[in-house]
């Protein structure tokens, strides 16, 4: 009988005050050398495995929902929901704007990395990352697209 090993994942939230935690020790479990200091968190590393398995589906399958729905051996509406969800939890769910807010791709509204008419080096139109991520999750560009926007 082989040992199973248990993954663990780090909680991302503080268990007292609530606030995000932050990475400060990193340890090498082969030599055991040990780094401390102030790291970026990972998002998706608080994600739980279902979550994980999901993103890597949606990622292989280049952003193609009705790949996601056959991996998932369920209807389209709730694979969307599943994947709407983990977006949620990754806190990239998509909020309506106001109907008198510009929207956040529209010209003249210069997101980073943008010119006064919205457009990048590439004369495209980046928008934020949640709806990059949205227009990936509709099929209307592929993952080689989005990681060249987000470059």
């Amino acid at each position: 009988m082989t040992p199973t090993t248990v993954t663990r994942h780090a909680p991302r939230d503080c268990p007292v005050c609530g606030d995000r935690l932050v990475v400060t020790r990193l340890g090498c479990g082969s030599c055991g050398t040990e780094l401390s200091g102030q790291f970026e968190p990972c998002d998706f590393c608080s994600l739980g495995p279902d979550d994980r398995t999901l993103l890597r589906v949606f990622l292989a399958s280049r952003g193609n929902m009705k790949e996601l729905e056959r991996h998932l051996a369920v209807s389209y509406p709730t694979a969307r929901a599943r994947f709407d969800a983990m977006l949620a939890r990754l806190g990239l769910d998509r909020e309506a704007p106001p109907p008198d807010a510009p929207h956040a791709d529209a010209p003249g509204t210069d997101a980073p990395g943008t010119d006064a008419a919205g457009t990048d080096a590439a004369g495209t139109d980046p928008g934020s990352r949640l709806d990059l991520l949205h227009r990936l999750a509709d099929g209307q560009i592929d993952v080689d697209q989005a990681l060249g926007h987000l470059r």
